[in-house]
């Protein structure tokens, strides 16, 4: 067994009246390992961070949530990907499993990152296999395990599960991902990929605690929701799974990575629509029971 550099994940458990609700942040991680080697600078790899993220969400545990956190940076490995999205460009060898790269990996952003965008390779080198277990076992696998475990627990002791994803968006998010849109990024994405991961009353009270905060919010665009919400959200088996993402200009600058005036007035606002998320799951259970 290999060992992370530090703890690759935090587990903030409920520290009021719990409920089934559990909250994951797996990008905000602004921890780097020692053994990453990249070519590319500290600077050019932070812009890969949902920075803050896990910051914006903190009240959920006194609101009975679970909220967990990874302290790893995605570019080093993405817990939000399939152990098979592995980019066999990267590697120094052949991966001697199947593997199974989609679109986001050829350009670059799989399992592990080959490149920031078209211009900014991450290292000058290929990665051995070596160390690509290396990170799967002492960071993927981990956070991964945490978040399970946190599902598991409260289905076992409620019946049913809520999962809030929890990420940030760029402000040029459809260039990023080379489209073209008639209109500009909203300030909120919930993505519950078309419909398929979550009972639709839960995505829209959120989209509507939202707007009544005076956000624009938009469905499924540009982001959807990957591996997690895909694996956790089962709606016939009451398990119901949301990606949110916030556009970052909200809350810090870009380039710096720092708090922004609008930070602790976007917290506040999160606190509270977690609050009505809280009183929502409260009576579905009750209803359930």
């Amino acid at each position: 067994m290999t060992h992370a550099d530090f703890d690759a994940v935090s587990v903030h458990e409920p520290t009021g009246p719990g409920l089934p609700l559990v909250c994951d942040s797996p990008h905000s991680g602004e921890r780097y390992p020692d053994d990453f080697g990249a070519a590319a600078t500290l600077a050019q790899l932070r812009q890969g961070e949902d920075t803050h993220v896990d910051a914006l969400w903190s009240a959920a545990p006194a609101l009975g949530a679970t909220l967990i956190a990874a302290n790893f940076p995605r570019v080093y490995i993405d817990p939000n990907r399939t152990l098979q999205d592995l980019d066999p460009e990267l590697l120094a060898q052949p991966w001697p499993e199947p593997l199974d790269p989609g679109e986001k990996t050829r350009l670059g952003k799989g399992l592990i990152w080959r490149r920031m965008d078209r211009s900014t390779p991450i290292y000058d080198r290929k990665l051995t296999l070596a160390e690509v277990r290396h990170r799967i076992q002492a960071y993927y696998e981990p956070y991964h395990a945490a978040l399970s475990q946190a599902i598991q627990q409260v289905r076992q002791r409620f019946g049913a599960v809520w999962h809030l994803n929890l990420h940030s968006m760029p402000n040029d998010a459809y260039e990023r991902l080379g489209r073209k849109s008639e209109h500009p990024l909203a300030d909120f994405v919930l993505g519950d990929r078309d419909g398929t991961t979550c009972e639709p009353e839960f995505i829209a009270l959120i989209e509507t605690a939202l707007r009544g905060k005076g956000y624009t919010v938009a469905r499924n665009d540009p982001y959807k929701g990957v591996q997690l919400i895909a694996q956790i959200g089962q709606p016939a088996l009451n398990r119901h799974s949301l990606q949110v993402e916030i556009r970052r200009p909200l809350y810090m600058d870009e380039a710096t990575r720092e708090r922004n005036a609008g930070f602790a007035p976007l917290q506040a606002d999160l606190s509270d629509v977690l609050a009505q998320v809280a009183a929502y799951v409260r009576a579905r259970q009750a209803a359930l029971a």
